[in-house]
């Protein structure tokens, strides 16, 4: 999945106007501008589910809804009229974000509301709390190397047509922070590059962003990337 500046290839990042500055600067006050500002993120992961809209000036819920815990690539940022900061994730899917003050605050009282319930229950020395080891790398690479991808017929050729269109097929192809058959974001596969990782980690990408390797393949043939 190879993107020009972002995670994906942008058609084209907003620059900062000077309307744009006008509209940060004086965010809490009176005046304050709906505006598409410069590019602050190239992808934004989800900490719950996320309704998607159309615009951000007069948002309208489209029907999407993004699930929890998933990662998306950032075309453009803009702040509407309330100072509300939002990201466009293509075509006009926008959804609003939550300000890292807030996120600062939810961490706090989370870890204030954790301290109080521990000082609250004392427990047995002889039930104390096991502690777990995640999965050496070794062990997740072994899991995922067992993955068989479901898609067949127009989905598998669809499938196809974008690795060769991104890698020429190969797994081993790079391209900066690119990686493999697919050119997914080196995040993305978290350190596993195993060919069964890549095509697991490629099929859930594109069930969540497109729904389907046909659709995928439409938007990479209308936009040069996917």
């Amino acid at each position: 999945m190879k993107i020009n500046s972002i995670l994906g290839k942008s058609i084209a990042a907003a620059a900062l106007s000077v309307t744009g500055l006008v509209a940060v600067n004086n965010m809490n006050s009176n005046d304050v501008q709906a505006a598409v500002v410069e590019n602050d993120a190239a992808v934004y992961t989800t900490n719950k589910s996320t309704t998607v809209y159309n615009n951000y000036e007069n948002p309208v819920a489209t029907g999407q809804v993004l699930s929890a815990n998933t990662s998306w690539k950032v075309i453009k940022t803009a702040y509407d009229a309330k100072g509300n900061k939002w990201y466009d994730l293509g075509k006009n899917q926008w959804i609003k974000v939550e300000t890292e003050t807030k996120k600062v605050a939810k961490s706090q009282n989370t870890e204030t509301n954790t301290a109080a319930q521990t000082a609250q229950v004392e427990q047995p020395a002889s039930q104390a709390t096991q502690t777990y080891s995640a999965p050496a790398a070794s062990q997740t690479q072994t899991q995922s190397s067992n993955y068989t991808s479901t898609a067949t017929g127009s989905e598998a050729s669809a499938k196809a047509w974008i690795a060769s269109r991104e890698s020429g097929g190969s797994y081993s192809a790079t391209n900066g922070q690119y990686v493999g058959k697919y050119q997914l974001s080196a995040s993305y596969l978290n350190g596993d590059y195993s060919a069964a990782n890549q095509e697991r980690v490629a099929d859930n990408y594109v069930k969540s962003r497109y729904g389907s390797w046909t659709a995928a393949q439409s938007f990479w043939q209308a936009n040069g990337w996917y």
